[in-house]
């Protein structure tokens, strides 16, 4: 049996939602040049592209994949939206490999897509009244009041805190450091093989290329981090701040993903080879707690042990969520996240997990390869992890 591997990979710089670069951009412009960038970069023929799967969350409805597909002109290649949340983009490379393997398909473009800055005002007729609620959004589990349902602050980020008693300091630090981190990966052009620039007008009305993620902080410190305010006061003991927080944000990304046996024929390189791929789910409550489960289900069906692993992404939706798994897992903080995560590069949910494999194929080539495991936690109680091999 062929095993699948990434030949390409390609994303959009990372905006600040609302206020950023991408504000005005659609995700389906996003999608269509990320789509593009991928398929160009990987020497492999567009009309060879079966398909390509998205994720995309929050988005509305439709199939961004699909109207890229078309834009770009490979009507061929057919298109999926995937929906996981925040773990989606890792799950579009996942649903990709196994078709992979299993022959039905020969090379697919995967990843996904997001846009805060456009996230459609949606409206639900209210079963008590009749009346519509005005900017409704689809709930990502029942609401309870130890894991609300549209505040992950108090879902994901809190819970994981208060549960490993981590204190304010460490989560700050955790930033910081997260920041400075991803400033230092953009000082030495550690993402310029990552990004391809997309065209947009600025403030001045003029167009320009964006091609630096636009979101990291420069000049930060502890003092700074401390003078935030925590998000619940009312809430006794409530730790998690703004600063600790991921950031909303616009960006897309996506990758080739074919089989080792047609990327010798074609004589194109790999990127990285897929090892396994994999989702759990928890309760709600304990979502920002699953990544060390997930991580070991991945582990357990690859036959690999957490010491064989050299690099890890660990999804930063609140700078609890890395701390904890870390602490539950005994991981060395110093090979997580090596080039910033969600508090300092952005969390562009739909395109967040394909952006992390990218970003870890890279860096554990700077390394001189090795095994890298991304994983994150995702609304509702899951998770996703997805193992590569440099």
């Amino acid at each position: 049996m062929s095993s699948a591997v990434i030949i390409s990979a390609a994303r959009t710089a990372i905006g600040t939602a609302r206020k950023g670069s991408l504000a005005n951009t659609t995700p389906e412009a996003m999608a269509a040049a990320v789509v593009r960038g991928a398929i160009q970069r990987s020497g492999i023929a567009p009309d060879r592209i079966d398909d390509v799967i998205l994720a995309e969350s929050l988005a509305g409805g439709g199939a961004i994949a699909r109207h890229a597909a078309v834009e770009i002109g490979i009507t061929r290649a057919a298109g999926m939206a995937l929906n996981r949340h925040c773990a989606g983009g890792l799950s579009a490379v996942g649903v990709a490999a196994g078709a992979i393997i299993s022959g039905m398909e020969e090379v697919i473009v995967a990843g996904g897509v997001n846009s805060s800055s456009m996230f459609p005002r949606m409206q639900q007729r209210d079963p008590a009244t009749g009346e519509m609620i005005d900017w409704w959004l689809p709930a990502t589990h029942p609401d309870s009041p130890e894991a609300p349902n549209r505040d992950m602050s108090i879902t994901v980020g809190w819970n994981a805190a208060k549960t490993l008693g981590l204190t304010r300091e460490e989560m700050d630090a955790w930033a910081l450091r997260s920041h400075q981190r991803a400033i230092a990966a953009i000082d030495a052009g550690h993402f310029v093989d990552e990004i391809v620039p997309i065209s947009v007008r600025n403030a001045e009305g003029q167009e320009v290329d964006f091609q630096v993620d636009e979101h990291p902080r420069r000049g930060g410190s502890m003092e700074k981090m401390a003078s935030l305010a925590v998000l619940h006061p009312e809430i006794e003991g409530f730790n998690v701040t703004a600063g600790t927080s991921s950031g909303l944000n616009d960006a897309a990304a996506a990758m080739v993903v074919t089989s080792d046996a047609i990327a010798r024929a074609e004589g194109v390189s790999v990127l990285a080879k897929l090892i396994g791929w994999t989702a759990i789910g928890v309760d709600p409550a304990q979502t920002g707690l699953s990544v060390p489960s997930v991580v070991e289900k991945l582990l357990t069906r690859t036959g690999r042990r957490r010491e064989d692993v050299r690099l890890w992404e660990i999804n930063e939706a609140f700078a609890s969520v890395p701390l904890a798994s870390c602490r539950m897992m005994g991981l060395d903080e110093e090979i997580v996240n090596i080039s910033g995560s969600g508090c300092s590069l952005g969390h562009p949910i739909g395109a967040s997990g394909a952006r992390m494999i990218m970003t870890l194929a890279h860096d554990l080539r700077r390394r001189g390869g090795g095994l890298g495991i991304a994983a994150m936690c995702a609304g509702g109680g899951q998770a996703g992890a997805v193992l590569i091999e440099v």
